[in-house]
């Protein structure tokens, strides 16, 4: 497990998306070979997301070719809700650059059928043999996705209860209202990430991901308790923070 630890936010963002980028264009995709990039939500990316359409704006970037997967979605939320996770990202990213819109994927939150969704996008992943790089943040007790405490290493796309504890840190997007927070979302599982990607990349910022960060890549291997342990079990994990997130002061 690599760590690139940065004193700002900023700088971490910026390396992180240089990151993809290079990788991109080191895999020279075309359209019967994408790149086939794995993709998070959250406050976190916001700043790799812009850096990344800010690329693309100056030329140096396309994702004519790339194909995407989220990693989760909620349950209920219509795509037009600006606090469903394919408003955030057609708002972050798609939206501003070139990447084909049936390229897209994203776990559909209205979904008549669950498991049949469930099983759709792991047959879907499956189709394009592998995921180049699966981008992932960690969330303050140290779930991955929303696979929360307690999630087996073999788990795969499936519908997930969420814990009073990611409630509570989603409750900021509705102005604090934890009862407007949808109790339910699809996720994809430990094994979605980790047995189908070439490398996975996890951006952490902030002091209030100290914990998470510390169990990560300090903790316990493979304990269910914090399922972003797991990713002790990868062979090409990069883990990239600012200072805050790592629990290192900064010298003055």
């Amino acid at each position: 497990m690599r760590q690139a630890i940065f004193s700002t936010a900023n700088d971490a963002s910026e390396y992180l998306a240089e990151h993809i980028i290079a990788r991109i264009a080191e895999f020279a995709p075309t359209p019967q070979k994408p790149f086939v990039l794995g993709l998070p939500t959250g406050s976190s990316p916001e700043g790799v997301y812009a850096r990344l359409v800010q690329a693309y704006k100056e030329g140096r970037v396309s994702f004519q070719n790339v194909v995407t997967f989220n990693m989760d979605e909620y349950l209920g939320l219509k795509p037009s809700d600006p606090m469903s996770y394919h408003y955030f990202m057609f708002d972050k990213l798609f939206n501003h650059v070139d990447i084909k819109r049936e390229n897209i994927n994203i776990l559909n939150g209205l979904c008549d059928d669950v498991d049949a969704e469930c099983r759709r996008y792991e047959a879907k992943i499956k189709s394009y043999g592998r995921i180049h790089l699966f981008m992932g943040g960690l969330g303050p007790e140290g779930h991955l996705a929303f696979n929360e405490a307690g999630s087996a290493r073999d788990s795969r796309t499936r519908r997930v209860g969420l814990v009073d504890s990611t409630i509570k840190a989603n409750a900021r997007f509705w102005g604090g209202d934890e009862s407007k927070v949808p109790r339910a979302a699809l996720s994809v599982g430990i094994a979605t990430i980790l047995d189908n990607s070439d490398e996975v990349v996890i951006i952490v910022m902030g002091e209030g991901k100290q914990y998470a960060y510390a169990k990560t890549v300090y903790g316990p291997k493979n304990d269910p308790k914090v399922p972003s342990s797991y990713l002790q079990d990868h062979d090409n994990v990069l883990i990239v923070s600012d200072l805050a997130a790592a629990g290192v002061k900064a010298k003055l």
